[in-house]
């Protein structure tokens, strides 16, 4: 998470901010995109098979077009069916393996070269390059946002918003997104949750003391208040008051206005169970506690990365209906990838931790404290927790493919894999932040 976003300027009146402009979503993915998360429905699909787990507001914005109706394949449809994905107009680029008789497919794009040294033994994905051109503008654009619309941080801090490269992130988990608009809504969130976590909970401003009032009055700009005439006007007025307020205020006025109301209702939800697991830890903080391993890692199924993976429909520019959304399946998938993915947050930040002030929780440190090993010994334990849950995220995600073959259900379980792979991209090549033990 990025250190350096509390703000230091007195509170002003925020201007209305201009309407992202959406280009309608591509009836075709980018080539790059179309085999994006491939290899993790392909390869996880043997072991499926063969375990037998397979059997007063801005100008508004137009919303997406409302996805087609989907029939599923009828029972009984093979596992290579579903995986070379749905025939038909504009859908030759949802295939997963090719059809014997398709045209050969272009050349993948080559695995990136990405800088820093990936965590030893770590189970993951290379990917494909993030678009520079796009990296530069979604750079761009979320810095004029951070400045100019929502007064996010002060001029010294300048550097280290840089550092965060934001831009590089979420252009490299969402390669599927059909503009820079689509990528900004995603960019936007991740901003505003990064300046509530920095400047509610941890070193700038942060503490665990009142922290539930904070996250409560927070929260409201996301799932709003509806009160009384004589006391709205209050409310309004505090959602102004600090910059993480006014980050999550700005990033969901744009996000609702591009999704559609079960995505915006999906995204309140996550945000909600965020914010409970960063009281959980908080709890800890001031009990000083070192929580169970398990205890440890059912916070962080809250207090995760959940709510960046499943907006990736509406950054793709489609919905992945609701009913679909809620299957225990999917939801098993998700939470998986969540997890997956906040332990690499854990191991590559956890030298950073170490050089911090005060004892921040995370997974090599608990596993040290409760189950009495090294601390090297503890963290190549950690990488081993992150590599089973990659492991099931992958079988499961195979699993839901063959039981829900729907063009929407096949593209969202790819976005959550980009995203995973995307996410250990970041966190590897993001150098300025984060470096390595020396436990190898």
């Amino acid at each position: 998470m990025p250190e350096g976003l509390r703000d230091t300027r007195p509170p002003t009146k925020e201007p209305w901010m201009p309407a992202p402009e959406l280009t309608p979503p591509q009836p075709r993915l980018p080539e790059a995109a179309s085999h994006f998360g491939a290899h993790i429905l392909a390869d996880a699909a043997a072991r499926a098979r063969e375990s037998g787990a397979a059997t007063a507001a801005p100008p508004s914005v137009p919303p997406l077009p409302a996805p087609a109706a989907e029939v599923p394949a009828p029972p009984g449809a093979g596992l290579e069916r579903i995986l070379r994905g749905p025939s038909g107009l504009g859908t030759a680029s949802l295939r997963l393996i090719l059809r014997e008789a398709a045209p050969p497919a272009p050349p993948e794009q080559p695995a990136a070269a990405a800088q820093g040294r990936p965590v030893p033994g770590l189970y993951h994905h290379p990917v494909a390059e993030p678009d520079p051109v796009r990296v530069e503008e979604v750079s761009r654009r979320i810095k004029a946002w951070a400045l100019d619309e929502v007064a996010l941080y002060p001029d010294d801090w300048e550097e280290e918003f840089d550092g965060f490269s934001v831009g590089r992130y979420m252009v490299v988990c969402h390669p599927d997104a059909p503009s820079v608009d689509h990528l900004m809504l995603a960019t936007r969130l991740m901003v505003a949750e990064n300046a509530v976590d920095d400047c509610y909970c941890e070193d700038h401003g942060g503490s665990p003391v009142g922290l539930g009032e904070r996250l409560l009055l927070a929260h409201t700009a996301l799932d709003p208040l509806h009160t009384t005439q004589e006391y709205e006007p209050q409310w309004a007025k505090s959602l102004h008051a600090d910059a993480p307020r006014r980050a999550y205020r700005s990033a969901m006025e744009y996000f609702v206005r591009a999704a559609g109301p079960s995505q915006a209702d999906r995204l309140r939800h996550d945000m909600a169970r965020l914010h409970m697991g960063y009281l959980a830890e908080a709890a800890w903080a001031q009990l000083d506690r070192v929580p169970e391993v398990w205890e440890y890692l059912a916070m962080r199924q809250f207090n995760n990365f959940r709510p960046c993976p499943t907006i990736t429909d509406t950054v793709g520019g489609y919905e992945l209906p609701a009913d679909l959304h809620a299957q225990a399946a999917m939801q098993k998938v998700i939470a998986l990838a969540g997890n997956a993915t906040t332990i690499v947050n854990d191991l590559y930040s956890y030298t950073k931790e170490l050089d911090a002030p005060g004892r921040h929780l995370n997974l090599p440190v608990v596993i040290a404290e409760r189950e009495g090993l090294s601390d090297q010994d503890a963290y190549l334990k950690a990488v081993e927790v992150h590599n089973e849950l990659m492991h099931a995220f992958e079988t499961e995600a195979a699993a839901l493919a063959a039981a829900s073959p729907v063009p929407s259900a096949l593209r969202f379980l790819r976005g959550v894999a980009a995203w995973v792979d995307g996410n250990h991209y970041w966190h590897q090549s993001n150098t300025y932040r984060y470096s390595l033990p020396d436990f190898w």
